[in-house]
């Protein structure tokens, strides 16, 4: 491991210019290449103290023996040079777009003397034309079966073309006209490129000029008297129709843009893009990727080196191909501009040809299809991390890599975690999740409503909370008759195993009630019916609290003195995501690629979601009551009608007066006052969003 020290440039040699730079490993190889508007500042920053540094760039400055760089006039040539040296040197720390799959494309052999269609993967060749890409395979094959009945064009391979050329018969397509059959020369190689064209003008946007062209030769036809070939027109012009509504139209004939949205969390970012030609969405594509500077990294970053990478490759691969798609778009549209956004614009104009429009859209269509790509792109990282958390393989390295990390005796296969959420104190509330062999048991969740901890903070939050479930715990395998509850097995599932209630399908259907507002029956260590241990007879292996150092030490402190000394506790602060141990002034750090971690943020991350929904459900139902509580002539059933007329208190602030008079036993004067009495809390209190606590504290 190199120490940074000995090759920081001397004090006053890096230049305040901008400038791209990049960082060698002492083979010589470039690592890291990176572009600042002042390279002083930005270089300074990697030589600051190693423990500030992200761990991915603390990685990076360590394995470097040799940082250099060049100073360029404008930040247009550093965002030119920067991605050309990525492209030339791949340098191993700089994150880069790769697509998680290879998208088809149709591609369109116009090199050839008759032109084929066909669905194709891969690099780029001259003289094919591609459409796409588009996110499955059948799609295109759908689509085309569609199209072939109005543009007839080849579609089989080489070896067939030539086999049925040989034999004078056409092929099935042939015969259920889907295909010319230029194989047995029933058009010429003109006639065929012509029908070719127009399928290309169709799939290029121009959809609207040829329907109107074939509706013409219909009326035409049909004013001549021949409704044969009127009547073939009609069907043609329908399956054109039927072709055009399998792609969503969006926007007015002549759109051309991307849509791009992002979704993200401490260490990866998932991107969606959207290609809409013609007004209407022609493709689709997405990645999942590390992200460079983990939760530090803003969205606008990401859409500055996404935009940089994805464009620079598409016009590369054109020109590779000498393809005459254009391969950026007359618009970008991104969830938030980067800092350089003229100078990436000007970038892009210089790729296209033309001028390239970078912004957000902000209302109307292109606002609402924003939005479904960004729910896209959040379910595409939600599926990714699916993918890994059901990976058996995934989830034992992960338990073993915590077990070494923590110093555990054995692996932690049942794991809880609490969170507090608040606004500034009020309506404190925490919530527990339960997993067990890396998955969710959401049937053993519980949340608590914060009662003595509450004026004290977060630490006292979480001390309480930590005294109420193990109170809970010692008092559930005390009862008479809970025989082998005393003595819970190592593995802290006393023998339900993977069978479990806790991991079939009812699981998802978990309760939410509070520890301490259970059932009498819950109280019990044993079910009264089945006789099993209930659910918190026996403790976790490990108990995470989301923060640092001071929330491990009040929870550690909780549990010696209840006596509970079987369960181990570590904090993870979302800062650096580092591990917290009691007792230990220095944090655990488990690498950004570890397993280990991921399993641990998933788990911070659900007692998250779940804090918050508590808080959130709290939080209406105490504004809901101290808001129309306080309307003059709104009763106990009046209140009950209005929310169950419009389903919420948020729809009941957007209505208005005739609207809620209309509810049955509502007036015009109730009404009034009702909505005076919304708009008023509203001003006084504002919407504050809950959030739950971060857990920096170290």
């Amino acid at each position: 491991m190199a120490d940074p020290s000995t090759y920081r440039p001397a004090a006053g040699t890096i230049p305040e210019a901008p400038g791209v730079y990049r960082f060698s490993d002492q083979r010589g190889r470039v690592i890291y290449v990176g572009k600042a508007k002042n390279l002083r500042s930005r270089l300074n920053s990697y030589f600051a103290d190693l423990s500030n540094l992200h761990p991915r760039t603390r990685q990076m400055v360590t394995t470097a023996a040799h940082v250099e760089w060049t100073v360029v006039a404008t930040e247009v040539e550093a965002l030119q040079l920067e991605y050309n040296w990525i492209k030339e040197f791949d340098p191993r720390f700089n994150v880069r777009y790769r697509d998680d799959k290879t998208y088809p494309v149709l591609a369109v052999t116009l090199h050839e003397e008759y032109p084929r269609l066909h669905v194709y993967r891969g690099p780029r060749k001259r003289g094919v034309r591609y459409f796409g890409p588009y996110a499955h395979a059948w799609a295109i094959r759908e689509t085309l079966d569609l199209l072939l009945r109005v543009f007839p064009a080849r579609t089989c391979s080489s070896g067939v073309f030539r086999r049925h050329g040989q034999m004078g018969r056409p092929c099935l397509l042939g015969y259920i006209d889907k295909c010319s059959a230029p194989c047995v020369g029933r058009v010429t190689a003109d006639e065929h490129r012509t029908i070719v064209g127009d399928f290309t003008e169709f799939l290029s946007g121009r959809t609207d000029r040829m329907v109107r062209e074939f509706e013409r030769q219909m009326s035409a036809a049909s004013d001549a008297l021949e409704f044969e070939r009127a009547a073939r027109l009609r069907d043609d012009i329908g399956a054109l129709r039927r072709a055009m509504e399998r792609q969503a139209v969006v926007f007015g004939d002549g759109t051309d843009a991307d849509v791009v949205a992002f979704a993200q969390d401490e260490l990866e970012a998932a991107v969606q893009v959207f290609h809409v030609r013609g007004g209407r969405v022609r493709g689709q594509r997405g990645w999942v990727t590390d992200k460079q500077e983990g939760a530090g990294e803003t969205t606008a970053v990401l859409v500055e080196r996404f935009v940089t990478q994805f464009y620079g490759e598409q016009a590369a691969l054109a020109e590779a191909a000498d393809d005459a798609t254009q391969p950026v778009p007359r618009e970008i549209l991104v969830p938030e501009l980067p800092p350089d956004a003229d100078a990436l614009a000007d970038w892009l104009t210089g790729l296209r040809g033309s001028r390239v429009q970078l912004r957000v859209p902000q209302r109307g269509d292109k606002r609402a299809l924003a939005e479904t790509v960004a729910r896209n792109a959040a379910e595409s990282l939600n599926q990714h991390k699916l993918r890994r958390a059901g990976d058996l393989t995934a989830r034992s390295a992960a338990l073993t890599e915590i077990q070494d990390a923590l110093g555990l005796e054995t692996a932690p296969l049942r794991i809880e975690c609490i969170d507090v959420s608040h606004v500034q104190g009020s309506d404190v509330v925490a919530s527990l999740v339960v997993f067990e062999d890396g998955l969710a048991r959401k049937s053993e969740y519980r949340r608590f409503a914060v009662r003595d901890g509450a004026d004290g903070g977060d630490v006292a939050s979480i001390a309480e909370v930590v005294r109420r479930r193990f109170r809970r715990y010692l008092v559930e395998t005390e009862q008479p008759g809970d025989t082998g509850l005393d003595t819970p097995d190592s593995s802290g599932l006393n023998g339900t195993g993977l069978n479990g209630t806790g991991l079939n399908g009812t699981a998802a259907h978990g309760t939410e009630l509070e520890q301490d507002e259970a059932e009498p029956a819950v109280r019990s260590g044993i079910d009264p019916v089945t006789g099993r241990p209930r659910k918190f007879a026996y403790p976790p292996n490990l108990l995470v609290v989301d923060g640092g150092q001071p929330q491990v030490e009040a929870a550690s402190a909780v549990l010696a003195e209840l006596g509970v000394t079987d369960v181990a506790v570590c904090g993870l602060a979302k800062r650096l995501e580092e591990v917290w141990l009691p007792a230990d002034p220095d944090p655990v750090i488990l690498p950004r690629t570890s397993e280990g971690l991921y399993l641990l943020q998933r788990i911070r991350d659900e007692a998250h979601r779940f804090a918050i929904t508590y808080h959130r459900q709290k939080r209406s139902k105490r504004m809901t009551a101290s808001e129309l509580d306080a309307v003059p002539g709104l009763g106990q059933s009046r209140r009950t009608a209005l929310l169950k007329h419009f389903g919420s208190l948020r729809k009941l602030r957007q209505a208005g007066p005739d609207e809620i008079a209309a509810v049955p036993g509502m007036g015009p004067r109730t009404a009034a006052a009702v909505v005076a009495a919304l708009h008023v809390d509203n001003q006084a209190a504002g919407e504050q969003r809950p959030t739950a606590t971060q857990g920096d504290q170290s």
